[in-house]
Formats: structure tokens, C-alpha cells, sequence
């Protein structure tokens, strides 16, 4: 007896099957399309499953647009976002309580380039001061968001984009030159 494979479903540009980015949870791929009945109003919705958090969530079809989902990078703009990283860290000299919103903010926005930054900015060296849990926690937000998707993008694992991610961190000429700099006893851009 031979079973059916249930077609891939096309709502909105998006269809069952594929893995999308939907802004304040990263990567997950859209299992199905279902009617459901809200308040007497039939409702067609995506079922996004995020397998890493164990985590289901429908999103109505036509909301998808304005509420950022989007469909995976291209490989140009990964291979940008890897790019971003190699640039020097950009930390802003206001209030911890201030940069924490406006990192919290770019990792919810599902942008990539935002996102590389984030994780381009939070990364501290060995030789660095340590950093702080709030930090820490944002750091490690950051690099899983941009890590799914590029693992996602590329079809590596987790572990091997992490370590593709934490190479370029480590042998940027940039980072370098700002490690060496902060080690001379001078001002670093990571202060």
C-alpha cells in the first residue's frame, strides 16, 4: 500500500515545509496551513514549529507580512552578516540599561546584519574583561539567532556555523589590532 506525501500548501508566498524566520523566535519551518474558527470568524493560519525551543506557533496567513516574518537570507546576505562580524566592535557610551533595549531590540527584529552585530559587539576575547550575566545572556541570544539561521542558509550544524562564527570573531585583523591595543594599556573601542 503506498502512502501519500501531503504537496507542499502556498499562502502569502510562504508554503509547508519551509524553514522561516519569524522575528522574536528565529528559525522555524512552517508544518501546515490550518483553518481554525475564532469568535464565529474562520481563520487560515501557518503552524510554525521551532524545534530547538520546542515551541509551536500560528500565525493568521494574512498578518504574516506585518507582523516580520520573513523567508530565510540568501546566501549573499549571509555571507554579509559573516561579514559584519570582522568589523570592529561599535559599543556606545550610554547606560548598560539603554544599550541592553537597543540589543534586545535588533535580535527581536529577525534582521540578519542586525543580529551580526549584536553578536559583533557583545563578543569579548580572552584577554578582555569578563563579561557581565545581562550581557552574557544577550551574547548568547544573539549568536544562537544568527546561528540557526546560517545553519539554516548554508545546511551545516549548529555547531560547526558556531565555530565558523567564533573563528571569525578570534582572527579578525580589526579585533586584533583592538585587543592588541586595549593589552598596550591604551583605549579600546570594547571599553
Amino acid at each position: 500500500m503506498a502512502t501519500k506525501t501531503k504537496k507542499p500548501v502556498q499562502r502569502q508566498g510562504f508554503r509547508t515545509k519551509e524553514f522561516v524566520v519569524y522575528p522574536t523566535h528565529g528559525v522555524g519551518q512552517i508544518t501546515d496551513i490550518e483553518e481554525q474558527e475564532v469568535a464565529g470568524t474562520k481563520l487560515e493560519l501557518f503552524v510554525i514549529q521551532f524545534e530547538k525551543d520546542k515551541m509551536t506557533l500560528r500565525v493568521p496567513t494574512n498578518k504574516a507580512q506585518n507582523v516580520g516574518m520573513r523567508k530565510l537570507s540568501d546566501d549573499a546576505l549571509v555571507d554579509k552578516g559573516l561579514n559584519t562580524l570582522k568589523g570592529r566592535a561599535r559599543v556606545k557610551r550610554t547606560m548598560w540599561s539603554r544599550r541592553a533595549q537597543e540589543y534586545e531590540a535588533k535580535i527581536n527584529s529577525g534582521d540578519l546584519i542586525f543580529i551580526a552585530e549584536v553578536v559583533r559587539d557583545l563578543h569579548r576575547m580572552d584577554s578582555q574583561p569578563e563579561q557581565s550575566y545581562s550581557e552574557r545572556q544577550l551574547y548568547e541570544a544573539a549568536l544562537d539567532r544568527m546561528a540557526r539561521e546560517v545553519c539554516a542558509v548554508r545546511k551545516l550544524s549548529e555547531t560547526e556555523v558556531i565555530a565558523i562564527i567564533e573563528d571569525i570573531l578570534i582572527n579578525s585583523p580589526k579585533r586584533a589590532r583592538a585587543t592588541q591595543t586595549s593589552e598596550d594599556g591604551e583605549s579600546s573601542a570594547a571599553a
